[in-house]
C-alpha cells in the first residue's frame, strides 16, 4: 500500500518560508535540523551537503519538507512554469478562498490571477506563487 508522505521545496530563506506555511498556512513543525554527512550526501548524490531541513505538518499525515541547502549555491534566477517538465506546483485545501487571497495579496505573494469557480461548479480555485517562487494552487471546494 501507498499513500503520499511530503513533497520537498527548496528555498533560499527559511525563516521567511516558515511565515508562509507556518504561520499563515498553520502547519506545526514537526523537525527542524542541521543535516550533513555520509547519509545525506548519499540520499542527495552530492558530495559534502548541508541543509537545514524543516518538516511541517498540517492536519493530515502530510507533510511540507522546507530545504535550505547552506553548502551549496542555488539557481535563485528560475521559475518554474506550470508547462515544464516535472512536479510544476501544489494544491491546498483552503476554507476561504476569498479571504486568503487578500491576506496572501498583503504578505506579498504574487497570483496569476483572482480566485476564479470553476466550469462544473465544484470549486473556487487560483494560483499563486510562494516567496521562492514555487506555484501553489489554493481551492475551496464549494459542493
Amino acid at each position: 500500500m501507498f499513500s503520499f508522505r511530503h513533497i520537498g521545496i527548496t528555498v533560499v530563506d527559511i525563516e521567511k518560508s516558515l511565515e508562509l506555511y507556518r504561520d499563515y498556512f498553520g502547519f506545526k513543525v514537526v523537525w527542524d535540523e542541521i543535516e550533513q554527512g555520509k547519509f545525506i550526501d548519499g540520499l542527495s548524490g552530492i558530495d559534502d551537503i548541508v541543509v537545514r531541513t524543516v518538516k511541517l505538518k498540517a492536519h493530515t499525515r502530510t507533510m511540507i519538507e522546507l530545504l535550505e541547502y547552506k553548502s551549496h549555491p542555488l539557481d535563485v534566477d528560475h521559475t518554474v512554469k506550470i508547462t515544464e517538465i516535472g512536479i510544476s506546483h501544489f494544491a491546498m485545501n483552503v476554507q476561504d478562498l476569498d479571504k486568503t487571497y487578500e491576506d496572501l495579496l498583503k504578505l506579498g505573494l504574487p497570483f496569476n490571477g483572482k480566485p476564479a469557480i470553476s466550469p462544473d461548479g465544484g470549486a473556487k480555485v487560483c494560483f499563486c506563487r510562494d516567496f521562492d517562487g514555487n506555484l501553489i494552487e489554493l481551492v475551496e471546494e464549494l459542493n
